[in-house]
């Protein structure tokens, strides 16, 4: 069991102000490795537990968290964030089978139309400390297609347990009787999936045994838009979201099969070599001659480098065709491709090798240090003579105070300008530029020093800034934080966020905002709405791009009552 590190991961939505409970699950593309104990405390690290993947998933918070791993469950050892409970957990520290965006357990028989599942039985053993704020759930993803790259269409989760002021999504809107437990079931939808919740009645429960696809018919029942047999179960997770506590939270045991629903008595034949099409500088399309006898899907392994034999899934298909998306420019790939059904998988597809396209083939020159424009008591203009070479997007750092060495990245621009917006009235800012493509960054350009004018001497007013908290290859989260920069109280307030065009609002906390074309606007609630001079309140949101855009939004705004 080897672990490592993940640059990209999924963050739950938040659809109104009770307890998010939608898990959240960090990606990472692994080989299989023996199973051992290990310890992980990386915020997206992962490991390999034979045929599950077990990650730690600290999504909602940057405070240390900590799992130790085992063959096939694994205990939190250290959890040091703390959430609100009127709005999401922190973490999702979970073991899975199956493929989740594009991480994919070893030798996994999923996604896998559910029409063609006989039984999915899973088990599973609980362990609880005695107190915190946390639910024990397992999940179960379903979606229309094969498509695990993203968010999937249907979240069913089972709640084995409950502790504190929190509840599922949406509202109870029935009850069930499975796998001999009374369940109340919820619905209700995150902003980005529906989502359907067995909550337990009675005691707490800390094992139990049972065929997921009970929970996938009962779930049928409650209405089309959470899937028909057509769909696809794409994985199946066990874990626990903490939002106080959770030192001692253990997943003592977990198992899940799946079998086929009468497929085929012997694996299927050896599916041809794959062909490449459609090479970008980013993805490629592959397609292959199919397999004899009966055939579940075939898996899709790729290496990287001309003679690399170190292949790892990175994918499923339930046809002859497969688009690997999220690669890396001027890179040589490998591919390899087998078949599976409920009888085993056959032998491998020879290999091809596939070089992508495009970005420069060295770092961009140093751009010129920028010049001011159109300052304002809360926005100012820049732009900057262009790099040299090939240029993807321009990345601009800002700092605060006229001497500060502390520089975060405040946007991007595909252009040589760029208008950051959301300041604070008479302050002064720093303002650094570099050029990026596929193989690298260039250096810095100079340091320009802004000042922003008065704010118009003194009464009410306030401001809206934001930072990066995390993004990936098509989304991102912003912390925004609302400043009262007048000089007397503000007892309300609503704040902007003026999203690029092309992404689109996916979720926003610790309630849901109001979107008015690419705007989105966040009012205050009565506990954060009375600020008195230079206080601050926040909240955050989360928004999806078009898949390599590295864009950010750079317009904000306040209104204060």
């Amino acid at each position: 069991m080897h672990a490592t590190t993940s640059r990209k991961h999924r963050l739950a939505t938040i659809a109104s102000a009770i307890a998010l409970t939608v898990a959240a699950t960090a990606v990472s593309l692994l080989a299989a490795q023996p199973a051992q104990a290990a310890t992980i405390c990386e915020q997206y690290g992962t490991v390999v537990a034979g045929n599950y993947v077990i990650q730690n998933n600290r999504w909602g918070t940057s405070a240390t968290q900590c799992i130790n791993t085992t063959g096939n469950g694994f205990s939190i050892t250290q959890q040091d964030g703390v959430g609100s409970t009127s709005g999401a957990p922190v973490s999702y520290p979970s073991i899975f089978l199956g493929c989740h965006y594009s991480n994919c357990s070893p030798s996994s028989p999923l996604p896998k139309q559910l029409s063609t599942i006989g039984t999915a039985n899973s088990s599973i053993s609980y362990s609880y400390p005695g107190s915190g704020t946390y639910n024990a759930s397992y999940d179960i993803w379903l979606n229309a297609d094969t498509n695990v790259s993203g968010v999937q269409d249907t979240e069913i989760m089972i709640w084995f347990n409950r502790q504190g002021s929190i509840q599922p999504i949406g509202s109870q809107t029935g009850t069930a009787n499975i796998a001999g437990r009374s369940w109340a079931v919820w619905t209700g939808s995150n902003g980005a999936n529906n989502v359907v919740s067995y909550l337990f009645t009675g005691s707490v429960i800390n094992s139990l045994s049972f065929d997921v696809m009970d929970f996938v018919r009962d779930t049928f029942t409650r209405g089309s838009q959470y899937g028909t047999n057509s769909w696809y179960l794409t994985s199946v997770q066990a874990g626990f979201e903490p939002w106080i506590g959770g030192v001692g939270l253990t997943v003592n045991s977990f198992s899940a099969t799946v079998t086929n629903g009468g497929g085929g008595t012997q694996p299927p034949g050896t599916p041809g070599t794959p062909n490449a099409s459609n090479v970008s500088s980013s993805s490629a399309s592959l397609s292959w001659s199919a397999s004899s006898g009966t055939v579940s899907s075939y898996l899709i392994e790729r290496a990287t480098g001309a003679g690399s034999t170190s292949f790892s899934q990175v994918g499923t298909s339930s046809s002859t065709s497969f688009t690997d998306s999220g690669l890396a420019a001027n890179t040589t790939y490998r591919y390899r491709v087998r078949a599976s059904n409920s009888a085993g998988t056959s032998g491998y597809s020879g290999i091809t090798n596939v070089t992508t396209t495009g970005g420069g083939t060295q770092v961009p020159g140093t751009p010129g240090t920028p010049n001011a424009s159109n300052v304002s008591s809360s926005g100012a203009s820049l732009s900057w003579s262009a790099s040299s070479g090939t240029v993807s997007s321009y990345l601009i750092e800002r700092a605060t105070g006229a001497g500060s060495t502390s520089f975060s990245q405040v946007g991007t621009s595909s252009s040589t300008s760029f208008t950051d917006s959301g300041l604070a009235a008479n302050t002064t800012y720093r303002y650094r530029v570099r050029a990026s493509n596929s193989a690298g960054t260039s250096g810095y350009s100079g340091i320009t020093n802004v000042t922003t004018t008065g704010g118009g001497g003194g009464g009410s007013g306030c401001t809206t800034t934001a930072s990066v908290q995390s993004q990936w290859n098509n989304g991102y989260v912003m912390q925004v934080t609302v400043t009262n920069t007048g000089s007397t109280s503000i007892n309300g307030w609503a704040s902007t966020a003026t999203l690029p065009s092309g992404h689109a609002h996916t979720g926003s906390w610790p309630q849901a905002a109001v979107v008015s074309g690419q705007n989105v606007t966040e009012t205050n609630q009565n506990w954060n709405g009375t600020l008195a001079p230079g206080q601050t309140a926040s909240w955050g949101f989360q928004a999806s791009r078009p898949n390599g855009n590295t864009s950010l939004p750079t317009t904000f705004s306040c209104t204060a009552s």
